[in-house]
């Protein structure tokens, strides 16, 4: 019987810490790992067995609060808990933050079980349900004005057009800047208008990769001409319940910011990607039953990244990194995603920067038990 084996020897399911979808970790007395499940091979990106001949000490960033809270329940031999830990490790790039419980497995030789609770996803989700509210607090205003605004907006774009026709020539370029901004002004408020819209859209069963390729022959000509285009299609993705125009112009979004993020980036790169992924499930208040969301659509490009102190709000109208930009390009994206049962999240650092979309499959297609994920 192997050490692994052995450190879960007489505790009450080997099977069932297997089953689990959340990582989790056997520590002996000096800290030494002594088993993992499959969803801690996967949360560090390692196997058992190379994982068993490491301490936790080696496994996590020195410093990490994880290590004291393990020390503390060894002396205490009592469970605790730390939320909202910050948790690096070599073996993966970014810092996760996770919630860590650990627990004494017996109170005579100090072995210690911490499972680890990532935070990431349903934090993301929660930010996801505020944006949203966001978006829908712009539509109250925007449905009783815009029809009040437009009116007078209109009068003053005819009378410039009239003054166009009857100014000195010197003049003209001034007459010329009302209309334009006028029409700028009024394209701003049919934007707004577009989140007050809740009619109930025309929906049929897509194939995503078809968006996808469409979209990618309209950038390749237009916004994303010279960028270098890469392609990674799970081919046995089942079809997504929604509206073909309107993912379109969702992942056309997405590839025009990439491509104006890219402008000043040598080999400027967008790559897209799907893949089935089992382990998503969100309780949406309002909802009784759960939604999973197993379809990933990814748009990743190279460039400098998105501000980290505008990352929180990027889904949220009218907040914008861009000089002349509107703001409300991403929180239309946020709403046609929302619209379609699904979340967005971004995931932003220099040389890469990563939009992830989570879609529901059309009805009737397999789908395996997923990892819930509560919103409420």
């Amino acid at each position: 019987m192997n050490a692994a084996m052995s450190a879960l020897e007489g505790f009450p399911s080997r099977s069932v810490l297997q089953a689990l979808p959340q990582p989790i970790i056997v520590l002996d007395e000096s800290r030494k790992i002594q088993f993992v499940n499959y969803a801690a091979e996967a949360f560090f990106g390692a196997s058992l067995s190379v994982l068993t001949r490491q301490k936790l000490d080696d496994l996590i960033a020195f410093g990490s609060p994880i290590i004291s809270l393990v020390e503390t329940v060894v002396l205490r031999r009592a469970p605790m808990t730390e939320y909202r830990v910050r948790i690096g490790s070599s073996r993966f790039g970014d810092e996760r933050i996770a919630d860590v419980f650990a627990s004494p497995i017996s109170d005579e030789d100090g072995r210690v079980a911490v499972l680890i609770q990532e935070r990431t996803m349903a934090d993301k989700i929660d930010r996801q349900m505020v944006s949203r509210g966001a978006a829908r607090s712009v539509t109250g205003p925007a449905a009783m004005l815009a029809h009040e605004i437009k009116n007078p907006l209109s009068g003053i774009r005819g009378a410039a057009q009239l003054l166009e026709q009857t100014v000195a020539a010197d003049e003209i370029p001034l007459a010329r800047l009302i209309r334009e901004e006028t029409d700028r002004i009024v394209g701003l408020i049919d934007r707004v208008e577009v989140f007050g819209d809740e009619r109930p859209m025309e929906r049929e069963p897509i194939n995503i990769h078809v968006v996808l390729d469409r979209v990618k022959l309209l950038a390749r000509n237009g916004v994303a001409r010279g960028i270098t285009f890469f392609e990674e299609y799970d081919p046995s993705l089942p079809p997504v319940f929604g509206n073909r125009d309107q993912l379109i112009q969702v992942f056309l979004n997405l590839v025009k910011n990439a491509a104006e993020a890219l402008e000043r980036t040598q080999k400027p790169e967008i790559r897209l990607s799907t893949a089935f992924r089992p382990g998503i499930r969100i309780s949406v208040a309002g909802v009784a039953e759960r939604i999973s969301l197993p379809l990933e659509i990814v748009i990743e490009d190279n460039g400098p990244g998105v501000p980290p102190d505008t990352l929180p709000f990027l889904f949220d109208p009218f907040v914008t990194t861009k000089t002349n930009g509107s703001g409300l390009g991403l929180a239309l994206v946020a709403k046609i995603v929302g619209d379609h049962g699904g979340v967005i999240d971004c995931d932003s650092r220099p040389g890469r920067t990563r939009f992830r979309i989570l879609l529901p499959v059309a009805s009737g297609a397999f789908q395996q038990s997923p990892e819930e994920v509560s919103t409420k």
